[in-house]
């Protein structure tokens, strides 16, 4: 039976973060350091204290779930764990999971998904975009939702996260109508999500071109033992196809079911997710009802000990 895990993106990150897993091993706070020494300010602070504000702008965001992430899994190591056969990242998390992989050094993540942050805040200015999720309605019905509140502006299904869930990113107006419409045509709820841009939209675009400069300059590995899944739902097979897809996501949907549907296949029968929370666990469990399929989270010290004997 194959192990599989998956990393977190942005809209899992919360003031306190990681605290439980920082009581009993200093893996987490050493991570957090390393990631700081990077950034110039303390990320670990940034996390515990706030404000809640500055943690969820985007250019903060991301580096702050990377480094997450990855202390999660530093710490899954050192207590025995095993290393998974496949992996996969929800949009950021796809970094996270490089990282694990070895195709991408940490370091230079933390640098490359800083920029990242900073390429998508500017190219929507704060408060012209939005993201939202759209519970409850088929996914032509929210991507019917988002054609007639365009008029003229953006708004796109960027995220295919699970049966009944998708989330919808592009001006903040458009948004908004989106978020109506969808409710007219049913949704069981419709919400506001704690981004600061339009991920994932055609408005980032111009973000995708400018991270492809400086992908091109950052070193990633051509192999590793681990298959990690891109925005194409596929496994990476070289260098320039990790470059090329993580441009390419940086503008086009995540389809999430979809991926975590193509590992099963391969033969996952274990899922941990790993990071802050468990949204990826919560969706998992919806993408594939078979109980036989084990879906995890390492979401605190229980939590871990759980896991790691669940695949010992």
């Amino acid at each position: 039976m194959s192990l599989a895990f998956v990393f977190p993106g942005q809209a899992s990150q919360s003031i306190g973060m990681m605290a439980a897993l920082a009581k009993i091993s200093p893996l987490i706070t050493a991570t957090f350091a390393e990631a700081s020494g990077v950034l110039g300010y303390d990320l670990w602070q940034r996390c515990q204290e706030g404000p809640a504000e500055l943690l969820n702008s985007t250019e903060c965001t991301q580096p702050a779930m990377l480094t997450a992430d990855v202390a999660t899994f530093r710490l899954w190591r050192d207590r025995g764990g095993v290393v998974p056969k496949m992996m996969a990242g929800h949009s950021l998390g796809e970094f996270s999971a490089l990282v694990a992989a070895n195709y991408l050094d940490f370091k230079n993540a933390v640098d490359l998904v800083k920029y990242r942050g900073e390429l998508m805040q500017a190219a929507v200015p704060n408060g012209q975009g939005a993201i939202a999720a759209i519970l409850g309605l088929e996914d032509a019905d929210v991507e019917a939702a988002c054609l007639e509140a365009a008029d003229g502006e953006t708004v796109e299904a960027v995220n295919f996260n699970a049966p009944g869930q998708v989330v919808i990113a592009g001006n903040a107006a458009a948004v908004a109508r989106a978020i109506e419409g969808a409710t007219a045509k049913g949704a069981r709820r419709a919400m506001m999500l704690p981004m600061s841009v339009p991920a994932h939209s055609s408005l980032m675009r111009p973000a995708a071109e400018k991270l492809r400069i400086r992908l091109e300059a950052t070193p990633v590995a051509d192999r590793s033992a681990v298959q990690v899944y891109g925005v194409n739902c596929m496994p990476h097979s070289n260098a320039s196809e990790i470059r090329l897809g993580l441009v390419k996501q940086l503008s086009t949907p995540v389809y999430w079911s979809a991926t975590v549907r193509t590992m099963i296949s391969a033969g996952a029968m274990r899922i941990v997710e790993c990071g802050p929370g468990k949204v990826l666990t919560a969706l998992n469990r919806r993408i594939d009802k078979n109980r036989e399929i084990k879906m995890m989270a390492l979401e605190d010290p229980h939590s871990l000990d759980e896991a790691l004997a669940a695949v010992a």
